[in-house]
C-alpha cells in the first residue's frame, strides 16, 4: 500500500518532468504564434484571392464582354481584330509596369517561394510581390495563355512573409508560415483544402515535418472556407460520373502515362526553348510583351480556347464534347501560345496549361483507344481526367499533390488506381529526361541550386564572411617570400571555396580580406570553425525536417 501511495504521489512530478520540456520546446519555437499567424493569413491570403480572380474578370470585361471563364464562348462574338490587339495592348501596359515596377523586371512565381523557402522564409518584398500580381491581373485579362495558379501561390506566400516582418521569429517558423500562405492561395484557387496542404508540404516545404502540418492546415481549411462562401461549395469542374469499364484497361491507362510523359517533356522543352531565343534577341523590354502579345493573338484567332486560363476547354473536354482533331490541334495551340506567353514577360504560371495539355492528350488517347477497342476502353473523359493530373504531376515535379488536387478538381475518387498508375509513369519518364521540375530549371538559370539537397544548397551559399573570426583592427597582409602568392580567403567567397582552400593549402586558419583592399586582413577563417558552421546548419535543416 505504501508503495502504490509513494507511487501516486510521485506521478504528478513524473508527468511534469515528461511534458515540460515538450512544452518548453512549443513555446521556443514561437508555435503558439505561428499557429496564429496561420490563420490570420490563411484567411488574407484568401481575400487576395477572390481580389484576384475578380480582377482578371474585370480586365477582361472590356474587349469580352464577360467576367467569367467563358473566354472561347465569348471570342468567338468578337470581331478578329479585336483578339488580335486585346493580348498587344495588354502587353504594352505589361512592358511598362515591368520596366518602371519590377527591379528584377519580371513576376513572381513558385520558383522565387521555393528560393525564399531555402533563404529562411525571405527575399519577397512586398510592394514587388503585389505589382507582380497586377501585372499577371493584366496578362491573364488581356488573353496571355497561361495560369493563375502560380502567380497567386506567390502573392499568397508575399502575403505570408509580409506578416513575418512584425514578429521575431526563427527560420523555420518564417518557413511554415510562408507555406501557410501557399496552402492557402491552392486551397482558395482550387476549393481543395486536402491538396493545398499537401502542394505546400511537397513543392515548398519539401518535408512532411509535424510541427508545420497543423499552421498549414489550419490556413489552408481557412483559405478553402472564405473562398467557398464567396464562390459557393463546387469543384473546378463538374464532370459526369466515369467509371473504369474493364481492368483489362490497365496497360492502356501504363501507355497513357508514357504519352503523357512525352507531353509534359516536350512542354517542357518548348518553354526552355522559347525563353533561351527570347533571351538572345536585342529588344527594348517593353516591347517583348506587345510582340508576344501580337502572336498569341493571332493563335487566338484560329483557337480562341487557348486564350486566358483556359479552363473552359479543360471542362469541354473532360464533358466528352471536343472532337480527336481539335484536341490535337489545341494541344499543340496551347504549347506554343503558353511558351510564347512566359518568353515574352506576361505574368503567368504553367499549373493550368499543364491540365489543358494533359485534358487534351487523355481525351485524344481515349478515343483512339475507344476506335480500337470499342468493348473494352472506358469513355474519353475518364481519359481527360487521368491525362490531366498525369501531364501536370510531371510538369511542376509533385505527383502527390497533382494526384489530390485532380481528386478534389473533379470530385472523382473512384480512379485513384488509375490515376496513380498514370501519374507515376508520367513522372518517373520525365525526371530521367529532365532529371527536375520545371520550378527548378527556373531556379538553377539564377544559379540556384536545390535538387541535390540541403548541404549542395548550404555549400554555395554560406560565404566566408559568415563563419570567420574578424579582428578588431585590420591589419596589413604579410607578403610571403619572392615567388610566392599569399593564400587568402575573400569575405565574399563560398563555404565550398574556403573548404577547397583549406584543403590545397593544408592550412588551418586563412586570413581573410575584402576585394576591394586585398592587402588588409579584416579576419581569419578557421578549418575547424568552417567545417562546425556547416555541420551546425545540416543539423538544424534535419531536425527541422523531421520534428
Amino acid at each position: 500500500m505504501r508503495i502504490i501511495l509513494a507511487t501516486a504521489l510521485q506521478l504528478p512530478k513524473i508527468v511534469k518532468s515528461w511534458i515540460a520540456p515538450n512544452l518548453k520546446m512549443f513555446a521556443a519555437a514561437r508555435l503558439p504564434v505561428v499557429w496564429a499567424l496561420s490563420l490570420v493569413i490563411g484567411l488574407l491570403v484568401a481575400v487576395a484571392a477572390v481580389a484576384f480572380r475578380t480582377a482578371i474578370g474585370l480586365v477582361q470585361l472590356p474587349w469580352l464582354g464577360t467576367m467569367s471563364e467563358q473566354v472561347a464562348s465569348a471570342a468567338g462574338a468578337i470581331p478578329w481584330w479585336v483578339i488580335l490587339l486585346a493580348p498587344a495592348t495588354g502587353g504594352l501596359i505589361v512592358g511598362l509596369m515591368l520596366e518602371k515596377l519590377q527591379a528584377k523586371q519580371r513576376v513572381g512565381g513558385v520558383a522565387d517561394v521555393i528560393e525564399a523557402r531555402a533563404q529562411g522564409g525571405r527575399g519577397l518584398p512586398f510592394w514587388p510581390g503585389m505589382s507582380s500580381a497586377a501585372i499577371t491581373v493584366l496578362s491573364l485579362g488581356s488573353g496571355a495563355s497561361a495560369g493563375r495558379e502560380g502567380p497567386m501561390v506567390h502573392l499568397g506566400a508575399t502575403i505570408g512573409a509580409a506578416l513575418c516582418q512584425t514578429f521575431r521569429l526563427p527560420d523555420s517558423a518564417r518557413r511554415t508560415l510562408l507555406a501557410c500562405g501557399v496552402a492557402s492561395a491552392v486551397s482558395a484557387s482550387f476549393n481543395a483544402p486536402i491538396a493545398g496542404a499537401l502542394f505546400a508540404h511537397e513543392v515548398v516545404l519539401g518535408h512532411y515535418a509535424l510541427s508545420a502540418f497543423v499552421p498549414i492546415v489550419i490556413a489552408s481549411a481557412a483559405g478553402t472556407l472564405l473562398s467557398r462562401l464567396w464562390f459557393g461549395d463546387t469543384a473546378a469542374f463538374i464532370i459526369p460520373d466515369y467509371q473504369i469499364t474493364s481492368y483489362w484497361e490497365f496497360p492502356a491507362f501504363a501507355l497513357l502515362g508514357i504519352t503523357c510523359a512525352a507531353v509534359a517533356i516536350l512542354f517542357q522543352f518548348a518553354l526552355i526553348g522559347s525563353d533561351w531565343i527570347a533571351r538572345n534577341i536585342s529588344m527594348p523590354l517593353w516591347f517583348r510583351p506587345v510582340l508576344g502579345g501580337l502572336a498569341v493573338g493571332a493563335i487566338g484567332i484560329a483557337f480562341p480556347e487557348v486564350l486566358g486560363v483556359g479552363y473552359e476547354a479543360t471542362d469541354a473536354a473532360l464533358k466528352q464534347q471536343l472532337s480527336i482533331s481539335i484536341m490535337l490541334a489545341l494541344l499543340v495551340a496551347k504549347t506554343l501560345a503558353t511558351a510564347i506567353t512566359l518568353a515574352s514577360r506576361f505574368g503567368g504560371g504553367i499549373f493550368s496549361p499543364s491540365v489543358y495539355l494533359g485534358a487534351m492528350t487523355g481525351g485524344a488517347f481515349g478515343l483512339i483507344a475507344a476506335s480500337a477497342f470499342p468493348d473494352m476502353a472506358s469513355s474519353h473523359g475518364l481519359y481527360a481526367i487521368l491525362g490531366m493530373g498525369a501531364v501536370t504531376a510531371a510538369v511542376i515535379g509533385a505527383p502527390i499533390s497533382t494526384t489530390m488536387i485532380v481528386f478534389e478538381l473533379t470530385g472523382g475518387y473512384a480512379l485513384s488506381i488509375a490515376l496513380l498508375l498514370c501519374v507515376s509513369i508520367a513522372t518517373g519518364i520525365t525526371q530521367a529526361i529532365h532529371g527536375r521540375s520545371f520550378f527548378h530549371w527556373q531556379l538553377e538559370m539564377r544559379g540556384v541550386v536545390l535538387q541535390d539537397g540541403a548541404h549542395r544548397y548550404l555549400i554555395r551559399t554560406v560565404h566566408v564572411e559568415d563563419f570567420m573570426q574578424r579582428l578588431d583592427m585590420p591589419e596589413a597582409l604579410e607578403v610571403p617570400e619572392p615567388g610566392h602568392k599569399p593564400v587568402v580567403l575573400y569575405t565574399t567567397d563560398t563555404l565550398e571555396t574556403a573548404l577547397r582552400t583549406f584543403d590545397e593549402s593544408g592550412a588551418t586558419r586563412l586570413p581573410v580580406v575584402l576585394r576591394a583592399d586585398p592587402a588588409r586582413v579584416v579576419g581569419h577563417a578557421h578549418h575547424v570553425r568552417a567545417l562546425s558552421y556547416f555541420n551546425s546548419a545540416l543539423i538544424k535543416a534535419a531536425e527541422e525536417e523531421h520534428r
